[in-house]
């Protein structure tokens, strides 16, 4: 079923019935990398698979991350149910639902963010400045195998060409203004001060292989925030839920339907 969230301005699709759950997209994806786990979800939750602002049928707002965290509050505040939603993030999306529920303390009642972190290393930093630059003077398509690699691992790609042709399609489909302006936003954003805000349990997801968000970085969330814990899947780079679904799906659930929630910074879980 297709819906529209945030005064109409937010497309979206749903399954299933039950205590929503929405899941935002990475900056390198769009909403149907999700594909592969949200009929297993449907089966405990209403799964609403927005697109985030910019993308698909969305529109997009000017700003920084603040804005679009602000636009995703009103979609979420839209969904009006007797629960308060669970909000899953991937990469940029994972961003963006971190800094909505340091905005807008209350809106969810629990928070899953893979791939993710506070804050980039200056290395970091300069990578989406140089993607931003590179991407203004020759298109997206010049950056199809920077993009490829920061998604998944040489030897998972070498193994899946169809999923990487699906996915260069769905990167390629990416409006260039809407992807500058996030790389600008993510090398210029520091989360560490406001990670005390966050009033719910989180989960910190992580692929062993991420070099677009490396470990080190969903450590420093992990440790930052008041009521986590920290996960890492490992053979995974930036979208686990494409690459290992099973796993991430395994994850996922286990923190969502157990009632032990608290924190322990220094438990480090491998799903093998």
């Amino acid at each position: 079923m297709q819906i529209r969230l945030a005064g109409g301005r937010i497309a979206a699709e749903v399954h299933g019935s039950g205590e929503p759950l929405l899941l935002f997209h990475s900056l390198l994806a769009d909403r149907s990398s999700f594909d592969r786990i949200t009929g297993q979800l449907a089966e405990s939750f209403q799964v609403i698979v927005p697109d985030l602002p910019g993308f698909g049928a969305s529109e997009a707002v000017t700003g920084g991350l603040e804005p679009i965290a602000d636009r995703m509050a009103e979609a979420v505040r839209d969904l009006k149910g007797s629960h308060r939603p669970i909000v899953l993030g991937n990469g940029f999306g994972a961003f963006v639902a971190l800094q909505m529920v340091i905005r807008h303390p209350g809106l969810v009642s629990r928070l899953v963010l893979a791939d993710c972190g506070a804050c980039f290393s200056e290395q970091g930093r300069e990578a989406f400045r140089t993607m931003a630059a590179v991407s203004s003077a020759k298109g997206l398509s010049a950056l199809s195998e920077t993009a490829m690699r920061r998604l998944f691992a040489p030897d998972f790609q070498a193994a899946h060409p169809e999923l990487m042709q699906e996915r260069l399609a769905a990167f390629l489909r990416t409006d260039p203004a809407v992807f500058r302006a996030a790389c600008e936003a993510l090398a210029g954003l520091d989360l560490r001060p406001d990670l005390t805000k966050v009033d719910v349990p989180v989960l910190v997801l992580v692929g062993e292989q991420d070099e677009a968000t490396p470990p080190a970085m969903s450590r420093e969330l992990a440790a930052g925030l008041p009521d986590a814990r920290l996960m890492i899947l490992p053979g995974c780079a930036h979208v686990p839920q494409l690459q290992a679904p099973e796993h991430f799906l395994e994850a996922t659930l286990t923190f969502l339907t157990n009632d032990d929630t608290g924190r322990d910074s220094e438990r480090v879980q491998a799903v093998a």
